[in-house]
């Protein structure tokens, strides 16, 4: 188990850095864009629909990597309320919950995925690009958050809130009487 969990681990944070690598690429693709039209005023219709594809790849990508220190939103004033036991089970049935509803978003996105490729998808845009690859990475995406949120559970939560408490017991030699 800590084998499967260490090579999820590390394929998001590999996401993740390859994100940010996509989000610098967006800045470039807008800032060419502004230079073109500004300096020959030539309009161009690709750069908006493929930074926002991007921009979308990026973000479904990077969402385990924002998992794995529990970046995603929180209600932390709730914390400073509860008791330590009660903040264990709300972490424990919060990832419950979550892990539901993105185990639901990426089947749903393989699906969206398959017939977007089987049926040739296209943006309807003048540029027209298929769509099947920024489905792909949504699925690909929520499925390492998925996954994420299941080593979690099994490595933080669950023993968070079922752990046993060590009972010290103090071994005393007995003294002998004279």
């Amino acid at each position: 188990m800590k084998l499967i969990s260490k090579i999820i681990k590390n394929i998001n944070i590999f996401f993740g850095y390859v994100s940010a690598i996509v989000i610098v690429m967006v800045s470039g693709i807008l800032l060419f864009e502004v230079f073109i039209r500004y300096f020959y005023s030539m309009p161009t219709d690709w750069e908006i629909e493929l930074s926002i594809m991007l921009l979308i790849i990026s973000t479904f990508m990077a969402a385990g990597f924002t998992q794995i220190s529990r970046g995603h939103v929180n209600i932390e004033i709730l914390d400073a309320l509860l008791s330590k036991k009660i903040i264990k089970w709300r972490i424990l049935i919060s990832d419950i919950v979550s892990i539901l509803f993105c185990a639901f978003i990426s089947y749903s996105s393989w699906i969206l995925f398959y017939e977007s490729y089987t049926e040739g998808r296209m943006s309807e845009s003048s540029w027209g690009p298929k769509l099947w690859p920024v489905f792909l990475f949504m699925a690909i995406g929520m499925t390492f958050l998925t996954l994420q949120i299941l080593v979690q559970i099994f490595e933080e939560s669950i023993p968070g809130v079922f752990k046993k408490k060590k009972i010290q017991h103090e071994f005393h030699e007995p003294e002998l009487m004279e």
